[in-house]
């Protein structure tokens, strides 16, 4: 008989998984839930979510509450009865009373090799703090934010290029097959949850806006990495003559010895001066209310003063 699931999920990276489910025939997706439609984007217009738009198209019932912690939506699992819940970038906490209800309990994928980067950005952390690797791990929920006992786990390197959306891409196609082994081995018997070791245990908080502020008194390769982790948003950013700039661009050799902030501009690019006689090449720049330009269009328009620099 297949297994019974209910599958519990918001952004485009649980999508896969989902789509995957759904295609397995030892698995009966008996429902989705998802967050209730929301305004988004420049025009605030209401969009469903990428669960929402994979579960429909697929002929999959979706539950949309604005409160998981609802009693409509304990009587809504009461009914559906499932073996096992699947929760993936869901968006709320699920309430002590729910994560008892399935026999199998409820199956996390999380974008980290758990105990390291618990919370809500851990793809966006691993690539900003310098990590050369990272993964997926499979756990069950427990009370407490990603601290449940884990189940299986994905290794993976981090590209040294690699942007967020990159690599949330990459593991989003890789954690497919790992809620699918995950739940087979857990209904055989197969798997011995693992409690996780506490001390070893590090945190990815929700992005702010300002988490995206460059200061060049750090070496390049660590504002880049800050780049490269910050895509989509809210981007590397910078001060230019009193106006917010997000900038791109790579590590370079450097033979300037300013002070951190210092633009320089040669006849092969434009650099930014960073710390530990190290050079940021700057690709391209928006300045606010502009779009993007290459960085030798940005010098040229600017007609840089000698010794300008960014963050001032």
């Amino acid at each position: 008989m297949a297994l019974r699931i209910v599958f519990c999920g918001t952004p485009a990276f649980a999508v896969p998984s989902l789509q995957r489910l759904i295609a397995d025939r030892e698995f009966d997706v008996a429902g989705a839930i998802t967050q209730p439609d929301r305004p988004r984007g420049r025009g605030q217009a209401i969009q469903s979510s990428p669960v929402k738009k994979a579960a429909t198209a697929a002929g999959i019932p979706v539950y949309q509450p604005e409160k998981i912690k609802s009693d409509e939506a304990f009587e809504y699992f009461r009914r559906i009865a499932p073996d096992a819940a699947v929760i993936i970038a869901y968006g709320q906490i699920i309430p002590q009373r729910l994560i008892g209800l399935p026999r199998l309990g409820w199956i996390n994928l999380h974008a980290s090799l758990l105990p390291k980067y618990r919370g809500a950005a851990p793809i966006n952390w691993a690539i900003m703090n310098g990590e050369t690797r990272t993964g997926l791990t499979t756990m069950r929920i427990d009370a407490g934010l990603d601290t449940g006992p884990t189940l299986l786990k994905y290794e993976t390197v981090i590209g040294a290029d690699e942007t967020a959306p990159q690599l949330t891409q990459r593991l989003a196609e890789a954690g497919a097959p790992l809620v699918v082994e995950t739940l087979r081995k857990l209904a055989s018997g197969e798997l011995t949850p693992a409690a996780q070791d506490e001390p070893a245990a590090s945190w990815a908080p929700p992005l702010k806006k300002e988490d995206g502020r460059a200061d060049w008194s750090l070496p390049a390769e660590q504002i880049y990495a800050r780049i490269r982790g910050l895509q989509p948003w809210p981007g590397a950013f910078t001060r230019f003559r009193g106006k917010t700039a997000r900038i791109w661009g790579q590590p370079a050799p450097a033979d300037e010895t300013p002070e951190p902030g210092t633009i320089v501009v040669r006849a092969n690019g434009v650099y930014v001066v960073c710390g530990k006689n190290s050079a940021l090449e700057i690709e391209s720049i928006q300045l606010e209310g502009r779009k993007p330009v290459s960085a030798r269009e940005f010098a040229n328009g600017a007609h840089l003063a000698p010794g300008e620099r960014f963050g001032a």
